[in-house]
């Protein structure tokens, strides 16, 4: 399978608790969030276990997709970085999971209804 990673944004801890307890119910999903009160690699590699429902993914793979990001987008890291450092006390900064192979099961049955 295959994996990618991202930072997306910043979010309010609430707003981002209850999106975990309301789209990410089921485990057999195409996207996973993380939520970290620290824009650090261990930080969004911790966040991991803490997945409500993980899904049934290679989460060594996982990891390893999350440290390449890491590596090669010192940019975007820095970005996201000052911009969570400017945000309130009470908010996380947002990292996406996707696996490619259920993600593009899920678009294909978009175009098969």
């Amino acid at each position: 399978m295959s994996y990618t990673f991202e930072i997306v944004g910043i979010s309010p801890l609430w707003n981002f608790f209850t999106h975990q307890q309301r789209v990410e119910s089921t485990p057999h999903r195409s996207r996973a969030y993380l939520g970290s009160h620290h824009c650090t690699l261990d930080s969004f590699i911790a966040a991991t276990d803490l997945i409500h429902e993980k899904p049934d993914w290679d989460w060594d793979a996982v990891v390893n997709d999350i440290v390449s990001f890491w590596v090669s987008h010192g940019e975007a890291i820095n970005h996201w970085r000052a911009e969570f450092q400017r945000a309130d006390e009470d908010s996380l900064i947002v990292g996406r999971v996707a696996n490619f192979t259920t993600l593009r099961e899920e678009l294909e049955t978009l175009f098969q209804e």
